[in-house]
């Protein structure tokens, strides 16, 4: 059997931008990002999130495409990365997502198991990504709704609020 201590949540979550980011169309995003960012920083179970010199991903290319930002997180577990995700500010802002992100039918977020320590690279996101668009949830690359335990075979149910939901 394997402890899931053993391993960590990682999660990617890439969106399509309607406008630039130095846009006024986009400037609730652009201003929250630094506080949704340090509340992920102090939540129970964060791990880690990819940055770059800036303090975030947004400058961060994702699939060679300039309309794309990423977000890349390793949480302990997905009650970890759930609880986060539906309360506070980072709430607040995934309600607004429509205003500010492309409504895009393909899978922009993935999650994965990856040994406890490893930090995810932007070219292991992007293959984890396609892995998902390709063959559904797998242990390999899966979603919130249908995720799979560290080591398991069988998928595993798990509600997600309809009003708030990630589209996959």
């Amino acid at each position: 059997m394997t402890s899931a201590a053993a391993y960590e949540l990682a999660q990617v979550n890439i969106s399509r931008l309607k406008f630039p980011l130095d846009s006024p169309e986009l400037k609730d995003f652009v201003d929250a990002l630094d506080p949704v960012n340090a509340s992920a920083e102090v939540a129970d179970g964060y791990v880690w999130r990819l940055q770059s010199e800036g303090g975030d991903a947004t400058d961060i290319k994702v699939f060679g495409d300039d309309w794309l930002i990423i977000n890349l997180t390793v949480w302990r577990d997905t009650n970890a990365l759930t609880a986060f995700m539906y309360q506070g500010q980072h709430r607040e802002m995934l309600s607004r997502r429509r205003e500010w992100f492309e409504k895009v039918e393909e899978a922009m977020t993935a999650l994965w198991w990856v040994p406890a320590g490893h930090r995810p690279t932007v070219a292991e996101a992007e293959a984890r990504l396609l892995h998902l668009r390709a063959n559904g949830p797998t242990p390999y690359a899966f979603t919130l709704r249908t995720s799979f335990p560290a080591g398991a075979s069988q998928p595993v149910s798990f509600a997600v609020p309809e009003d708030l939901g990630c589209g996959v």
